[in-house]
C-alpha cells in the first residue's frame, strides 16, 4: 500500500520532506518510524490525515502521515 509521509524539522535531515512510500498492509506508525530510523528520543507528535495518533495506530492505504519531533523552547 502507498502512504504519504511528511517529516518535520530535524527528521528531514538526510531524509526527505515529503514522499509517497510503499508499506505492507497492517503496519503501525511505529513501523514507519523504525523504517525511517527516526531517533526515538526526539519523537513528538504524529498526525494521520490531520488527526492526532499514537505510535500503535494502524496506517491504511492513502493515509497522509506527518511525523514531528519534540519542540523545545522558551
Amino acid at each position: 500500500m502507498i502512504i504519504n509521509v511528511k517529516l518535520v524539522g530535524l527528521f528531514q535531515t538526510g531524509r526527505f520532506k515529503q514522499q509517497d512510500r510503499e508499506y505492507p498492509i497492517g503496519i503501525k506508525v511505529q513501523d514507519v518510524i523504525d523504517d525511517l530510523q527516526l531517533p526515538q528520543q526526539h519523537f513528538g507528535i504524529v498526525l494521520i490525515n490531520g488527526v492526532h495518533a499514537d505510535i500503535n495506530t494502524l496506517v491504511t492505504a492513502g493515509d497522509h502521515v506527518v511525523i514531528m519531533p519534540v519542540v523545545d523552547g522558551g
